[in-house]
């Protein structure tokens, strides 16, 4: 059996970090991620997705990630039942996060379409400095691309 949920989508506010009677942390969020193809109107729609990371991941996800921040999310669906303070039975289903992954720098949501700190565009070929045989020497500068040009 297989019961794995990998999303990519933007966080619709703040993810709510709370800790647990032992300690634990706990972030709740939830995360739009729009389908992959459009309606009879001609546009995408929006699933909003409720999601639940634990522990350091959780506190990680709560400092560093905010409303409209693009995420990647790996994990399972879980579903969970609670009698409500009415005393009807109320139904959960979530993803619980095995990884959540940054994919983008953090406030760069709100600098969507400024060029980053350095940027000089129009540089010669020659002013720029050979190729690193470290492929991952800028590790977690954030990069210039269109989400029109991810493949997801």
């Amino acid at each position: 059996m297989l019961n794995r949920v990998v999303l990519v989508g933007r966080l619709t506010k703040d993810p709510d970090l709370r800790y647990t009677p032992s300690g634990a942390a706990v972030a709740n969020f939830t995360v739009a991620a729009d389908r992959p193809f459009s309606n009879q109107q001609g546009n995408r729609e929006t699933d909003f997705i409720n999601c639940v990371v634990w522990r350091r991941p959780a506190e990680n996800l709560a400092t560093y990630m905010k409303k409209g921040s693009m995420i990647g999310v790996d994990g399972r669906i879980q579903t969970r039942t609670f009698e409500g303070q009415d005393g009807k039975t109320v139904f959960v289903t979530e993803v619980v996060a095995d990884r959540v992954q940054f994919l983008e720098s953090k406030g760069s949501s709100q600098n969507r379409g400024q060029q980053p700190s350095g940027f000089q565009p129009n540089q010669n070929q020659s002013d720029q400095k050979p190729a690193s045989d470290n492929p991952f020497k800028d590790n977690g500068e954030p990069i210039d691309i269109s989400d029109d040009d991810l493949p997801f």
